[in-house]
């Protein structure tokens, strides 16, 4: 973890590149943000552009932070191109399930790289669900209960609209990265079949409560 591959260069460098594209000209970030409104009416390049813009300077650290931290665990999990994969159908997995949450709701915006991170993150956690993670920066957590753990607290988060945030996409993001890693190293099955059980409870969850219209 931590160490900066040619490949997370290039995707922080887009993320950076875009981003701040979007902080020095609205109309670029208006055209580009995810809108539900937008979407229908034909835009649907949003769903992916809306994953490399930023609300501000913070939001973006954030983001490449946690990028930077993950990124080289599936990078060696999976390889350059499985690392790909999963950033990119994170993203648009984060933000369909967001469209599908608020497909309804016309003036409904969001922008970030949020969707991809936790799809990464959620790959590492499953390709070595052994990492302690720092549950705010301090407390030594098992990354399989950081995992859970957050998902849940996702859940709750998109029932109750709490805070400014896009839970959904988040969560969209993370089963992205979990069908993915599973599918491209199916192994996991074998040597980790207990994990995946264990991740998938969060996702089954969600499906369960959204078919009961709890959610």
């Amino acid at each position: 973890m931590g160490e900066l591959g040619l490949v997370t260069i290039i995707v922080i460098a887009i993320n950076v590149i875009v981003s701040f594209k979007g902080f020095n000209d609205i109309a670029f970030f208006q055209k580009y943000k995810f809108n539900v409104g937008d979407i229908k009416r034909g835009a649907k390049y949003q769903i992916f552009s809306s994953g490399f813009l930023h609300v501000d300077h913070t939001h973006l650290f954030v983001n490449m932070l946690t990028l930077y931290f993950f990124a080289n665990v599936v990078i060696y999990g999976l390889g350059t191109t499985g690392f790909i994969l999963v950033y990119i159908a994170s993203l648009i997995l984060g933000n369909l399930l967001s469209f599908f949450f608020h497909r309804n709701e016309y003036e409904y915006t969001a922008v970030g790289a949020s969707g991809a991170v936790m799809g990464v993150l959620y790959s590492a956690i499953l390709l070595r669900p052994d990492m302690m993670l720092g549950l705010f920066f301090i407390i030594p957590v098992p990354a399989y209960i950081f995992g859970i753990g957050y998902l849940l607290y996702t859940i709750y988060g998109m029932k109750r609209r709490v805070g400014n945030i896009g839970h959904d996409a988040h969560f969209g993001g993370a089963v992205g990265g979990y069908i993915l890693t599973l599918l491209l190293a199916p192994s996991l099955f074998q040597t980790e079949l207990l994990m995946v059980i264990l991740l998938a409870i969060p996702i089954i969850v969600l499906f369960v409560l959204q078919k009961l219209g709890k959610i």
